[in-house]
C-alpha cells in the first residue's frame, strides 16, 4: 500500500483552520485556484496574500528544477487536486522572488459545506536543518490531525528519499525535535548483534546539539529484563517511561546507561518504542520531553509507533543497500588486475567507486605482460553503473588479454578485433578503451604504441613538470556497429616521465564540463612530478577532483614512470 493511500481521502477543514495550523497551508478549488493561503505559506512561498489568492496555483508556483514551466500533463499535484485523491510528494516551486525551492507537499481533499470540491495543499522544506531559524516551535500537547498527517508524509518522503542510514536518522531528528519532544535518542542494533547509542540529540536555543558523551557501545539486551528499552530493543510494544522507571536497582548493565540518560537529560517524560525492519528488529526510537513540558500521552505513542515503521523501512533498505554495494565493490575489486613487475618500470593504480550511484560501475584497469615481452596497459569504461557493467567490465578485459596474448599484432588491430566481437558475445553494448603497449628499445629507452577509442587522452608528465595530453591515436568509441579505422600512435618516453591512464569520473562531474576538470588534471600533474609514484597517484586522486566534493562516478586510474636515463628524448610518431 502506498503512503498515498494511507492518507485519509477527505479531510475535514473548518473554517479558519489553515491559520491555526503551524504549517504552511493553501487552499486550492476544483479549478486549481487559489482560494486561501496562511500566513506560514505567504512566508514559505515569499509571496503575500494577494499575489496567492485568485492565481492559478500550478501556473504561477510549480516549476521542474531547472525554474521552466511544468506541463500540467507532468504535475503530480495537478493530477491530485483533478482525481481530488490524497498524495504526497517532492517539487520546485517559484517564490515571489523568482527564486526556486524545492518543498514536501501533501494533498488532501476537502469536505466543506459548500458545492465547491476545495482542496488542501500543505507544503514543508524537505532541507530544514538545525541552523535554520524556523524550526518547528515546541508544543506541550499532542499534534493536531492534520499536522500529524503531514509529519508522517514528510517523513516519507525525506526517509524513502536517501540510502544512507546515517542521513535518514539526521532527518528524522530534524523533524521530531523540537516538534514533539526536546530529545531524541537512537539505539541500533548492529549487524554483529551489539547495542550502538547512535544518537543523543536535544533543543537548545532553537539549534539541535548532539551530546557525543552519552553516544557509543552499548551493554548487551538481557533476554528477560522487563525494563523498556530491553524490552524494546527485543521487539516488544512501545511504553511511556519516566525517570521513576530507571529509579529501582538496574537489572543489566543496559538499565544503569538508561539511569546516567535521565539523570544527565533532565527528562521528565519518554516515550520508547522499536524501530522494525522487514524480519529483525534494528532498535529503538526514545523521545523525551523536558519536565516544563506536558507529559507524552497514549496518543504520542501512537504516532511515534508510525514513525518507527517508517523509519525501520528507511533503515531496513539503507542497510540492503549497504550490503549489496559492499558485495559490487568486492566483486569488482577481485576481478581488477594485479599489476605485474617490469625491470625498469614502476606501475601504481587505483579504483575509487562513486558513493552515491546505485552500485559500482563498469571502469577498470588492467597491465599485463604479453607473449612477445611487452607490456600491455589498458583503461577502458564500460556504460553503464551496476553490476551487469561491472560483469560486462570483467569480460571485455578477458577478450582484450586473450586477444592481445594470442595475436602478435599491434594495437589498433586488438582493438578492432574486440569491437567486432563484444556485442556479439558479451552484454556490453558500449565501452571506451585506451589500450597499448610498452616496449624497452635498444638504446634502453620505454616506446609507448596505442590506440584510443573514446575515452579521455592519457596524460604525459616529464620530470621537469610539463604536462600534455596523448591526443594522437584517437578514434570512435566500442559498440557503435560501424567498422572505423583504428589509429595508433608512438612515443619514445623521456626518462623518469610518469604516464597517467584515467576515467572519466576523475575528471567529468555534474556541476563542472570535462574541459575544465582535464585542465585542473594537468596542472595538478605537473606540480606533483617530483612526488614518488605512489604518493603522486594517491595525491592526483585527492587534488584532481572538485574540493570539497565527492566523486559522481567511479574512478579507475593507473600510473607509470619510466627510469632515470641520461640525453633521451621524447620523439612521438603518428600513423
Amino acid at each position: 500500500m502506498s503512503e498515498a493511500d494511507r492518507v485519509p481521502a477527505v479531510v475535514s477543514a473548518p473554517a479558519g483552520l489553515p491559520d491555526r495550523l503551524g504549517a504552511a497551508v493553501c487552499v486550492v478549488d476544483e479549478r486549481g485556484t487559489i482560494t486561501s493561503a496562511n500566513a506560514h505559506a505567504q512566508r514559505l512561498l515569499g509571496r503575500d496574500a494577494a499575489g496567492l489568492v485568485g492565481r492559478d496555483a500550478h501556473e504561477m508556483l510549480h516549476r521542474d528544477r531547472h525554474g521552466q514551466p511544468l506541463a500540467k500533463a507532468q504535475c503530480r499535484m495537478t493530477e491530485a487536486f483533478l482525481a481530488r485523491r490524497a498524495k504526497v510528494g517532492v517539487g520546485w516551486f517559484e517564490r515571489g522572488d523568482g527564486s526556486l525551492v524545492e518543498l514536501s507537499w501533501l494533498v488532501a481533499p476537502c469536505d466543506p459545506t459548500s458545492d465547491h470540491a476545495d482542496t488542501m495543499v500543505i507544503f514543508t522544506d524537505p532541507d530544514r536543518g538545525s541552523d535554520r531559524t524556523d524550526l518547528p516551535t515546541a508544543t506541550g500537547s499532542a499534534l493536531p490531525e492534520l499536522e500529524r498527517l503531514a509529519l508522517l508524509a514528510e517523513t516519507t518522503t525525506q526517509l524513502t528519499s536517501t540510502l544512507d542510514s546515517e542521513e535518514a536518522l539526521r532527518r528524522l531528528v530534524r523533524l521530531v525535535v523540537p516538534r514533539i519532544a526536546d530529545w531524541a535518542v537512537v539505539d541500533l542494533i548492529t549487524e554483529l548483534d551489539e547495542v550502538e547509542r547512535a544518537i543523543v540529540v536535544h533543543c537548545e536555543d532553537g539549534a539541535l546539539v548532539a551530546r557525543e558523551e552519552l553516544q557509543g557501545p552499548m551493554p548487551p539486551v538481557p533476554q528477560e529484563s522487563p525494563m523498556p528499552l530491553s524490552r524494546a530493543l527485543r521487539g516488544a510494544a512501545s511504553t511511556l517511561v519516566t525517570p521513576q522507571t530507571y529509579q529501582g536497582p538496574p537489572d543489566s548493565g543496559i538499565a544503569i546507561e538508561q539511569q546516567r540518560l535521565f539523570e544527565a537529560t533532565g527528562m521528565g517524560s519518554a516515550a520508547i518504542a522499536p524501530i522494525r525492519g522487514v524480519r529483525d528488529v534494528i532498535g529503538a526510537l526514545t523521545l523525551g520531553r523536558s519536565e516544563h513540558r506536558e507529559p507524552l500521552t497514549a496518543a504520542d505513542l501512537s504516532l511515534l509507533e508510525d514513525l518507527t515503521r517508517r523509519t525501520g523501512l528507511a533503515l531496513d533498505n539503507a542497510r540492503l543497500y549497504q550490503r549489496q554495494r559492499k558485495v559490487a565493490e568486492t566483486m569488482q575489486r577481485h576481478l581488477l588486475a594485479q599489476l605485474p613487475s617490469v625491470p625498469g618500470l614502476q606501475m601504481a593504480a587505483r579504483y575509487l567507486p562513486a558513493p552515491d550511484d546505485s552500485q559500482v560501475g563498469g571502469d577498470w584497469y588492467d597491465a599485463f605482460t604479453v607473449a612477445d615481452g611487452t607490456t600491455a596497459l589498458a583503461i577502458g569504461d564500460v556504460v553503464g553503473h551496476d553490476l551487469d557493467a561491472a560483469a560486462g567490465m570483467a569480460q571485455v578485459r578477458s577478450m582484450l588479454r586473450a586477444y592481445a596474448w594470442t595475436r602478435h599484432e599491434p594495437p589498433s588491430a586488438i582493438v578492432h578485433r574486440l569491437d567486432g566481437s563484444m556485442t556479439h558475445l558479451t552484454g556490453v553494448t558500449m565501452a571506451t578503451l585506451v589500450f597499448g603497449n610498452m616496449e624497452r628499445t635498444v638504446e634502453g629507452t620505454w616506446r609507448l604504441t596505442w590506440t584510443n577509442a573514446g575515452h579521455p587522452p592519457p596524460l604525459l608528465i616529464t620530470h621537469d613538470g610539463r604536462a600534455r595530453y596523448l591526443t594522437d591515436g584517437h578514434g570512435l568509441l566500442l559498440g557503435t556497429g560501424l567498422e572505423p579505422v583504428r589509429r595508433e600512435a608512438r612515443l619514445t618516453l623521456p626518462p623518469q616521465a610518469t604516464l597517467v591512464l584515467y576515467t572519466d569520473g576523475l575528471v567529468e562531474s555534474r556541476d563542472r564540463p570535462i574541459d575544465d576538470g582535464l585542465d585542473q588534471l594537468r596542472k595538478h600533474a605537473a606540480s606533483l612530478a617530483h612526488r614518488p609514484l605512489t604518493a603522486f597517484t594517491d595525491l592526483l586522486l585527492e587534488r584532481a577532483r572538485p574540493v570539497g566534493k565527492r566523486n559522481d562516478d567511479d574512478i579507475a586510474i593507473l600510473t607509470l614512470r619510466t627510469p632515470a636515463k641520461e640525453n633521451a628524448e621524447g620523439i612521438c610518431e603518428c600513423d
